[in-house]
């Protein structure tokens, strides 16, 4: 089992912070790297044509292991997931009366470039409804996945736990769904990877994108994109010298490439060497990888288990456990809770969650304790009391 890791961040003793999913709190050695990082631009000179290259590809590496993708040269690197998204909408071949598959309520990034490209193939999309707050909610809407998926369907496009309340999809058996009627897989795993297991040589995805500030624990502005090999004669969304074939020779840079860097390296971002980000996101992988997303989704489990199962007692609608995930949950109050005083009451004790639509968004890390769930239930009890 994890221990606590607080000491690895500097959140106050007063703060009660389970709202990783909104942003994860920085790492020291994260935050010590992005000083020296920009401190290291005073100094021009000690940055050479090498440096453009080595630290980005040293990063896709340790991605490339980290996700268990096989060659490093199918990671690229964007500034954010709508960045990601449109990279691949732009590239899936789509033809009027096919369909594309999305969940509902998910995250706008993930939805605005597939409304874009529908519209301009003459392509549907399929909004597949979540069910109502009930016993089974996450079983059902799974089942309503699978029974989406047709022969019309070319792609679908969805996150391995839900932004809003934590509801875990089963991606492997949706893939093999997908591989059986022909249509492309599409993950979005900005609220789960680097917190929840993720294999892309076991699930064999077509495409992941991810942001690192939430759950890789990075810095804003920095993500990735894993590439499957039907993107890799694709075009990219911008067209930047360092994507091009051959970039890493400045002195040839003028003799323009129309090739591209291979595989994913194409869809790599305008100065995706990032001097400051780069290093940073680095510190904050090499840490996950000794912590383990695996013993992560288990400390989180151990620190939560009695708060939801008095959640639930109280009247809580709480997602079964084999249908959410533990990193991130949504609790569904009863309809006579008062939401504004309970707000009010989360605000004057410093404890931090998220209010997604009908649920608090609750969203711990190793740097929170049972006390921390034990603050947030007694808040919560006490405020049922005295809206009755």
């Amino acid at each position: 089992m994890l221990k606590l890791q607080k000491d690895k961040f500097s959140i106050p003793d007063k703060v009660t912070y389970l709202n990783g999913a909104f942003m994860s709190p920085q790492l020291k050695s994260v935050e010590k790297a992005g000083i020296a990082a920009v401190k290291r631009k005073s100094h021009p000179y000690l940055i050479g044509a090498k440096d453009f290259f080595k630290e980005a590809k040293a990063l896709r590496v340790l991605l490339a292991s980290f996700l268990s993708v096989e060659n490093p040269l199918d990671i690229a690197l964007i500034p954010s997931v709508s960045y990601g998204i449109a990279s691949i909408a732009n590239n899936v071949r789509l033809q009027q009366g096919d369909e594309i598959l999305l969940l509902d309520a998910q995250f706008p990034s993930n939805v605005y470039a597939w409304q874009k490209v529908a519209k301009k193939s003459g392509a549907s999309i399929t909004v597949i409804k979540s069910p109502p707050i009930t016993k089974g909610r996450g079983r059902i809407w799974n089942e309503s996945i699978l029974q989406a998926i047709n022969a019309k369907t070319a792609v679908i496009s969805l996150p391995q736990c839900h932004w809003a309340d934590g509801t875990l999809f089963d991606l492997k058996t949706i893939r093999a769904k997908t591989n059986a009627v022909g249509a492309l897989m599409v993950i979005d795993g900005s609220q789960s990877i680097g917190a929840l297991p993720f294999s892309i040589s076991e699930l064999k995805p077509d495409a992941v994108v991810s942001v690192g500030y939430k759950w890789l624990l990075g810095p804003y502005g920095l993500g990735f994109a894993y590439m499957g090999d039907y993107f890799n004669d694709g075009e990219p969304i911008e067209n930047n010298w360092i994507n091009r074939a051959e970039s890493e020779d400045f002195s040839q840079l003028v003799n323009y490439n129309t090739q591209y860097q291979p595989r994913a390296g194409r869809y790599n971002m305008g100065e995706y060497s990032n001097f400051n980000l780069v290093p940073m996101l680095t510190e904050s992988i090499k840490q996950l990888t000794l912590w383990t997303p695996e013993k992560i989704q288990s400390y989180c489990h151990h620190i939560s288990a009695k708060a939801v199962d008095q959640l639930k007692n109280a009247g809580c609608f709480i997602e079964d456990d084999n249908y959410r995930a533990k990193h991130l949950f949504g609790v569904y109050f009863p309809k006579h809770l008062d939401i504004p005083s309970l707000k009010s009451a989360l605000h004057n004790e410093n404890i931090f969650v998220s209010f997604r639509g009908d649920a608090v968004r609750v969203s711990p890390n190793v740097y929170n304790t049972t006390a921390d769930f034990n603050k947030f239930t007694s808040l919560f009890l006490s405020n049922q009391r005295s809206s009755h």
